[in-house]
């Protein structure tokens, strides 16, 4: 296995324990895919839920331009609900898990089809 597979595994895991769901692997390995090599990057591969900065980022580079969500409150309110599902008090929130959930939260699986 390959190092991407390891990390795969490893969101999977968190996707289980952490967030007590069972991942659909094939949309979690698309999704670790499409966020490139932010997960190689100690820093970028977690999304810091504590920044507002970091938070509007993935509002604005991730749901509206990745899955082509309008703006509007609805997507805060989404990575508020992806955020208390990781665990308010997980400090590493994997950037993979964290989009996974959000993909899930606004049923926008086709985006990876």
């Amino acid at each position: 296995m390959g190092k991407r597979d390891d990390l795969i595994a490893t969101y999977a895991e968190d996707l289980k324990t952490k967030c007590k769901m069972s991942p659909d692997m094939a949309l979690l390995t698309k999704v670790t895919i499409g966020c490139g090599p932010a997960i190689y990057d100690n820093d970028a591969q977690t999304v810091a839920a504590s920044d507002p900065e970091e938070l509007a980022r993935v509002e604005k580079n991730f749901l509206m331009k990745k899955l082509g969500l309008p703006a509007g409150p609805k997507l805060m309110e989404g990575i508020h609900a992806a955020i208390d599902t990781y665990g308010k008090s997980e400090r590493d929130k994997y950037r993979a898990v964290f989009y996974y959930l959000l993909v899930k939260h606004f049923g926008k699986e086709s985006v990876y089809k």
